[in-house]
């Protein structure tokens, strides 16, 4: 009789790494910072960053919201609809 393969390790392509979840959360939070604070001032823009990522329970780190940040203040804001 054949012993049984392990359970964990029939899902070996289906592993995500550590961490996944956090950083669809902090993607989500970008895109959505990035459709409404484009083109502003890059503290009102790390703001709107830092008070979402908290709503979603992530920790932001600095370094990476001023990044994002940067790049989204320095987009042209979006042309109104009307």
């Amino acid at each position: 009789m054949q012993p049984l393969s392990s359970i964990s390790g029939l899902s070996e392509s289906g592993r995500r790494p550590i961490g996944w979840q956090v950083q669809l959360r902090v993607d989500y939070v970008v895109n959505q910072v990035m459709q409404t604070h484009r083109g502003k001032p890059e503290d009102q823009v790390k703001q709107a960053i830092h008070d979402q990522l908290r709503v979603y329970g992530v920790v932001p780190n600095k370094r990476q919201v001023s990044q994002y940040a940067t790049a989204i203040s320095a987009l042209p804001q979006l042309p109104t609809r009307g």
